[in-house]
């Protein structure tokens, strides 16, 4: 296997690890303030660790993480899989090698 490709696989495991850490339910439960502010903070010490990344357009359905953008207040809010405006972290370097049904990660809004 080729190294880009052990480095998507081993992204694609480490985004569904991290998608298990994530304090919302897809079911739509609403998570309260102090929920929201833990998740907030997980998110911000991982961000800092320089080991993470945020990346756009591949999390599933309610699987999101914290500070995602409009319409997507905190984890667990995306609305649809894949949603442009709805990040996930993942391994620093794997973003944009990510492949989605509706295209690549990005490090960027979409």
């Amino acid at each position: 296997m080729s190294k880009p490709m052990l480095k998507a696989v081993f992204a694609s495991a480490v985004v569904t690890a991290i998608g298990g850490l994530s304090l919302a339910h897809a079911d739509g439960m609403k998570m309260s303030e102090a929920d929201m502010m833990k998740a907030q903070d997980m998110t911000k010490t991982q961000l800092k660790t320089g080991k993470f990344e945020q990346c756009f357009g591949v999390a599933l359905k309610g699987q999101n993480d914290c500070f995602a953008g409009a319409g997507t207040t905190c984890a667990g809010t995306a609305s649809e899989d894949y949603q442009g405006n709805a990040f996930k972290l993942v391994p620093t370097g794997t973003c944009e090698g990510m492949k989605t049904p509706k295209g690549h990660g990005s490090l960027t809004s979409m």
